[in-house]
């Protein structure tokens, strides 16, 4: 379908422009003032915003394996209504993809499933274990990076030799870092002022920023491109702020659940529990201090759904992990943009354009020959999250029952229409 998306603000180098885009065969072919309409089928936006697609580069897909908690094709329809137009795929699957042959189970799913882009990580270490390579060489021409989020690598050692050749060959690491040496076995919640009121135990903040201290040692000796998951600690904030101004290939990820709430919002729940765990004020403070001078790169919901009954049994019970595919521009923009805690470009770049940057992905930029990978935003459509309408089989998220003052109106991948949530039918005219 050729489309024509007019009347919106388009996000161009920064700012927002009053452009129309002509969409056509699945790339853009124009951008300007006024086109004409003959031969496409008109989208009125009616000064709704036109942005990148955005790309969420921490997603659990769960497929295959696990499929009873999420799908390729339910996460992607997730996605989509989120205003995603690219996920990365954790390895955290059954089987892992450690092998060629492994990882393939995982592209034929996605080729027959994906509403959107999916990237799927290839692990770093076999089956995940931290004990000997995956087989790196045959899995990179296939990945946008390697992994082994769910666990991080305990050795130096393997770490080590992973970076090596991930520099080798022109691959991120994506490390989720996790000293499980100071882990309380068992813990529930972040070790502060909720843990001892409750008389839960606490994850300790050192076991992520010591990791994360020892592997900026490994770049330093390696070179190797590395990129942070789910930055939680004011330490690790720190850490990178001072690796990146040492000129070190170093990235970072945060949540909007770590953006947005501290431990004092926590409620005895299962939809509170994630890994790391939402931690203090201070935390939260720090981590958006550097969002805003450009130490976190990126925000990544960390999507990563469970069934009803391993999300039921509170803190202390519950498995690890919320979904926030649907949920996360309503939230960031209703409470950090409006709230003029941080400027809405600022989460654009985080969303749209870093990403993208980080992993090498095609798109992030609205101009002529450019992929269709764009998201309508509706920045006056006032709403409440409700986790019973997502399309995603998780409903576990801390932001159920919100109010949110945003939506996504419309999301294209590839010129083609995923998701359709304009107001008015007669604002598409064919």
């Amino acid at each position: 379908m050729d489309l024509l998306l007019t009347g919106g603000a388009v996000f161009l180098d920064g700012c927002f422009q009053n452009l129309d885009v002509a969409v056509s065969n699945g790339r853009i072919v124009s951008v300007s003032r006024s086109l004409p309409k003959e031969g496409f089928s008109v989208i009125e936006l009616h000064n709704r915003c036109l942005v990148p697609g955005f790309v969420d580069v921490h997603v659990h897909l769960r497929e295959p394996g696990f499929s009873y908690k999420e799908t390729v094709f339910s996460g992607t329809a997730a996605a989509a209504a989120g205003g995603y137009t690219a996920v990365c795929a954790m390895p955290n699957l059954n089987p892992v993809p450690d092998s060629l042959e492994r990882l393939q189970a995982q592209l034929d799913i996605i080729r027959r499933d994906a509403k959107v882009r999916v990237y799927p990580y290839g692990a770093i270490t076999r089956d995940e274990r931290g004990e000997s390579l995956a087989d790196l060489s045959t899995l990179a021409p296939h990945v946008p990076g390697f992994s082994d989020d769910g666990r991080g690598v305990q050795s130096e050692s393997v770490m080590r030799r992973a970076m090596a050749l991930a520099k080798e060959l022109n691959r991120p690491i994506a490390a989720h870092c996790e000293d499980e040496s100071v882990l309380q076995k068992g813990w529930a919640v972040h070790d502060g002022n909720f843990a001892r009121t409750h008389g839960l135990p606490g994850n300790d903040p050192a076991s992520e920023w010591r990791q994360v201290e020892r592997d900026l040692r490994l770049v330093e000796e390696t070179g190797c491109r590395y990129h942070v998951c789910h930055v939680s600690t004011k330490e690790s904030v720190a850490l990178i702020r001072a690796a990146k101004a040492a000129g070190l290939p170093v990235t970072c990820e945060t949540g909007p659940h770590y953006l947005i709430l501290c431990d004092e919002d926590l409620l005895d729940e299962g939809r509170f529990k994630m890994n790391p765990p939402i931690r203090s004020a201070a935390d939260r403070d720090a981590l958006l201090e550097g969002l805003l001078d450009g130490t976190v790169d990126c925000i990544a919901t960390d999507h990563a759904p469970h069934s009803a009954e391993e999300k039921s049994r509170g803190l202390r019970g519950s498995l690890n992990g919320v979904v926030g595919l649907e949920c996360a521009f309503p939230v960031l923009y209703t409470e950090l943009v409006k709230t003029g805690i941080v400027p809405f470009e600022t989460i654009l770049n985080a969303l749209c354009v870093n990403p993208r940057k980080i992993f090498g992905l095609p798109g992030g930029r609205i101009e002529a020959g450019q992929i269709a990978d764009l998201t309508v935003l509706d920045l006056n459509r006032p709403g409440v999250i409700d986790s019973g309408s997502f399309r995603s089989l998780g409903r576990a998220t801390p932001f159920d029952g919100w109010g949110v003052s945003a939506a996504v109106a419309l999301t294209l991948c590839g010129g083609e229409i995923v998701y359709h949530n304009l107001q008015n039918p007669e604002e598409v005219k064919p």
